[in-house]
């Protein structure tokens, strides 16, 4: 790891973090808390996927989209309007819309051939964004003078890793630039996921094996066809099945790579010294048990 004891991260003149759990833990809220004291540059994968590796999908999709339309087609030709995606920290929709939810078109599914697809393009962009990780800590050292950092990672990065690997690229990666913190929810927080989420399903992305064995089980269970699927209902019907899935894999990461966090002890974080506090608490529960 990055800082082997409480006192090497304490003593860090500079302080590199990276988050991994489920969306709706913390992450991006204490990422945007550490961003707003002006010491820690904050990098979002989810942002950077949006900008620099998907933005051309998306923009191409809603072009598609208004070409439909020939009072906007006839303008696009014309290059009299432009399309452009508003990505933003705290909108990343874009990137959920163009991901979509596999199903019934009429329902405003996507045709399943096309969402595997789209979902190829998000691992890729994941992992390169994820690669380019020790890239932004040196900039935003040389070019922005910021003497902390946090990476902010998607729910999604258990997926495209494998964390019993010890030469696993990406993990390799992060661990050698980062101290990778795993924010562990309880029970609780999971039953609290699955009631958000069943509220306002919003897109998500799988590990291709799981994806398919899922697909295939909905239309076993339901006795339905590709095309009929209700897009909500099937990635609500999936939802837990991914938290279960992805549950033992971010603790094999935190095991072998980084750190564990207890949500509740995330949930203290006030500023930058409770934050030094609740990693430092962390590291010594690692090196005590270790």
């Amino acid at each position: 790891m990055l800082y082997s004891s409480a006192k090497e991260w304490r003593d860090a003149p500079q302080k590199r973090i990276l988050f991994f759990a489920m969306s709706g833990l913390g992450k991006t809220h204490v990422s945007n808390l550490l961003r707003d004291s002006g010491r820690w540059f904050h990098y979002s994968i989810d942002y950077r996927i949006g900008t620099r590796y998907m933005g051309e999908y998306i923009i191409d999709n809603a072009k598609r989209e208004a070409m439909k339309v020939p009072f906007l087609r006839d303008l696009l030709r014309s290059d009299s309007i432009y399309i452009g995606s508003n990505i933003s920290f705290e909108n990343l929709t874009p990137v959920s819309t163009y991901l979509g939810k596999p199903g019934n078109p009429d329902a405003g599914g996507t045709p399943i051939d096309v969402y595997r697809t789209r979902q190829d393009q998000f691992a890729r962009a994941e992992e390169q964004a994820l690669l380019d990780t020790g890239y932004f800590i040196q900039r935003a050292q040389d070019l922005y003078g910021y003497p902390h950092f946090i990476c902010d990672t998607g729910g999604s990065i258990c997926e495209w890793v494998d964390p019993e690997n010890p030469n696993d690229p990406i993990l390799k990666h992060l661990s050698e630039h980062c101290l990778m913190v795993w924010i562990k929810g309880t029970e609780d927080h999971t039953e609290e996921l699955v009631r958000r989420f069943d509220r306002a399903p919003k897109p998500m992305a799988y590990q291709p094996a799981f994806l398919t064995r899922v697909w295939n089980d909905y239309l076993d269970q339901k006795n339905t066809k590709p095309d009929d699927v209700d897009p909500d209902a099937f990635i609500r019907w999936t939802y837990a099945q991914a938290l279960a899935h992805r549950q033992p894999r971010y603790e094999a990461m935190a095991n072998n790579w980084g750190i564990t966090v207890p949500a509740s002890d995330m949930a203290t974080v006030t500023d930058e010294a409770s934050f030094e506090d609740v990693i430092a608490k962390a590291l010594e529960a690692k090196t005590t048990n270790a």
